[in-house]
């Protein structure tokens, strides 16, 4: 007769035996995901650049020497800043030339002119009264004919030398000729004293500076650059697979990889009309409303944006797809414990889950692991 401790081990062995029986009956445990209603977002990520909408090359427009540099890289500057100076002497004197012929006119050459007019209509009435008191003795036979043409020559000559000092009064009067002329020379002489001082025409940060003290510089060099202020964008190229999706106004959230701990939120602003062929891409501009003040020109960024939103979807994981077409893919689901194949029709693709718009219910199971045949037996081992 056994003994009871070999009857309790062929119980055990039976039932192990029979338990490992039914799980290979069962077929191999498989990764599964049963198909629900959730949120999901839509987005693509790329990364990109900071630029500046506007930048500016700053340059001389005269040939001169450096004489102070007053700013340097990455300095702020508001507009009118003073950024170089050029060596200004004989500049300096022509202003001063101009100025002095402005006042000499004002102060002294338009009163002599008055004064001298006056002279001349005085000198006419006399010449006049003499002409007309000789030709009335003339009358009386008390002078000869000789000595009224004198006093007729005289009041003509008279006569001439008002008209002459009028002209030269009104050519020196407020606002006449030789004014508008000395004027119009001084503000020539100082735009050109200006052009020593070149100034910031906008808000913004120097990006660089290619000029020291010293220096003589020519029209149409570069001397700075400087990048406007307020106006910041991130340059993304994006795969052109993406194209289809992308709009203006689509939101955007851009992590620096300088700040890995710090984001900033734009939006899509402009998509490039042309794809580049040798990289396959088109180039995105996401406008940045309130730029971090850690920002650099040309700093790298990470953009994720978000090109479509499900509030209430029904999904499942990318890896459950298989042969996707487009908008068409084919699943594996589990159905009386046996493998099957669905077609299914696709919404939103997300970075790790789909939108399922035709083909599943929630509740379906769905077979995440791969290389398994139709009709085969299989059994879920983690549920999702």
């Amino acid at each position: 007769m056994k003994s009871p401790r070999i009857i309790a081990a062929l119980i055990i062995a039976l039932a192990i035996g029979g338990w490992l029986g039914w799980r290979a009956w069962q077929g191999p445990a498989v990764e599964v995901y049963v198909t629900k209603n959730e949120p999901l977002i839509q987005t693509v990520v790329a990364t990109g650049r900071v630029i500046s909408t506007s930048t500016s090359q700053v340059g001389a427009e005269i040939t001169g020497v450096v004489v102070d540099r007053h700013v340097r890289d990455g300095d702020m500057v508001a507009q009118g800043d003073l950024l170089l100076t050029l060596r200004a002497d004989d500049l300096a004197a022509r202003v001063r030339e101009a100025k002095a012929a402005l006042n000499n006119l004002r102060q002294s050459r338009r009163l002599q002119a008055n004064e001298a007019l006056k002279q001349a209509e005085s000198q006419l009435e006399q010449a006049t009264r003499e002409a007309q008191r000789r030709a009335d003795l003339l009358k009386s036979d008390s002078i000869s004919r000789e000595i009224v043409e004198k006093a007729v020559n005289a009041q003509v000559v008279a006569e001439a030398n008002l008209r002459q000092a009028k002209l030269i009064a009104d050519a020196l009067a407020p606002g006449g000729p030789e004014e508008v002329i000395l004027v119009e020379r001084l503000a020539a002489a100082q735009a050109a004293l200006e052009k020593t001082e070149i100034r910031a025409q906008f808000p913004a940060i120097v990006l660089t500076r290619n000029v020291e003290p010293g220096d003589v510089v020519q029209p149409g060099r570069i001397l700075m650059e400087l990048a406007r202020l307020g106006e910041t964008e991130v340059l993304v190229p994006v795969d052109e697979r993406n194209l289809g999706i992308l709009a203006t106004g689509q939101p955007a959230i851009c992590i620096p990889d300088a700040y890995p701990d710090e984001q900033f939120e734009a939006s899509v602003d402009h998509i490039a009309p042309t794809v580049d062929t040798d990289r396959g891409t088109v180039d995105v501009r996401l406008a940045v409303t309130n730029p971090p003040d850690y920002l650099r020109q040309d700093m790298t960024v990470t953009a994720t944006i978000v090109t479509g939103r499900r509030d209430n979807a029904l999904v499942i994981p990318n890896d459950a797809l298989r042969a996707v077409k487009g908008a068409d893919a084919m699943v594996q689901l589990i159905e009386l414990g046996r493998v099957t194949d669905r077609s299914v029709k696709l919404g939103l693709r997300g970075l790790t889950h789909s939108e399922v718009l035709e083909g599943l219910s929630p509740g379906d199971v769905v077979i995440r692991t791969s290389g398994l045949s139709v009709g085969q037996r299989v059994r879920a081992s983690d549920v999702d």
